[in-house]
């Protein structure tokens, strides 16, 4: 072995455990104001859903459960980006299972994001809905020089990229279209699987409503409870 192919090796073996730890550091987070006491049923309930989670989560991507009766029942679902494997998925529930208590301690329902998973529940039945109340985006500081033509250009390959997710047995697609001569859009779109497809197309587009708000920025990341959006001029998923 040459000695410039083992100093890649190790590069990527330095560079691959810094890009994980990153990957799996909240992005945001929202807790409820209702509390439950320590030792509790809630919380031992709560306990075993975030186990439940972690272990079927990475067999699909997707999972969602409740855990207990009446007062002290708790639900929760987990989410993994649709083009990431079923071990960077586990390796982002458990982090997600551990921070989401250290995040929101001893609070009834919570939900926490990063770059590839979401992680949430909650004393209330929450299938099925939409969640209009957990919103919030990062944008890229860098503007087009034509904003209106952007934003265009940018809902186009989203609008397109969400009636390709809403006949996804995973609610997801990614997606790119070329803009110009020498620039291409990459976005991709996901809803979690409790959603019917109405409710997921209804969820994504809110989120790509907030496309014109952002000025031509050159990327974003829309999140929510239920569905995230984004896009960037770079590729940033797994083709």
């Amino acid at each position: 072995m040459s000695s410039s192919t083992l100093l890649s090796l190790l590069s990527i073996s330095l560079f691959l455990p810094a890009v994980l730890a990153l990957a799996i550091s909240p992005i945001d987070h929202f807790c409820l104001s209702a509390n439950f006491t320590p030792n509790s049923t809630y919380n031992k309930n709560l306990n075993n859903l975030l186990s439940y989670l972690d272990y079927t989560t990475p067999l699909t991507g997707f999972s969602n459960g409740s855990v207990g009766l009446s007062q002290n029942e708790t639900y929760g679902l987990a989410l993994c980006r649709g083009d990431i494997n079923s071990s960077f998925c586990k390796a982002c529930v458990d982090q997600a299972s551990s921070d989401i208590q250290k995040l929101c301690p001893l609070k009834k329902g919570a939900v926490v994001w990063y770059e590839f998973c979401e992680l949430k529940y909650s004393n209330l039945d929450f299938f099925g809905q939409i969640d209009n109340g957990d919103w919030f985006y990062q944008v890229n500081p860098n503007e087009s020089s034509n904003p209106a033509y952007f934003n265009k250009e940018v809902i186009s390959l989203l609008s397109k990229l969400e009636e390709e997710a809403i006949k996804s047995p995973k609610l997801y697609a990614d997606g790119a279209q070329c803009i110009g001569n020498s620039t291409t859009i990459y976005g991709l779109v996901q809803c979690t699987r409790d959603l019917s497809s109405a409710n997921c197309k209804a969820c994504l587009t809110e989120a790509i409503n907030v496309v014109p708000d952002l000025l031509g920025r050159l990327g974003a990341k829309i999140w929510g409870g239920s569905c995230n959006v984004r896009y960037e001029i770079y590729q940033f998923y797994t083709a």
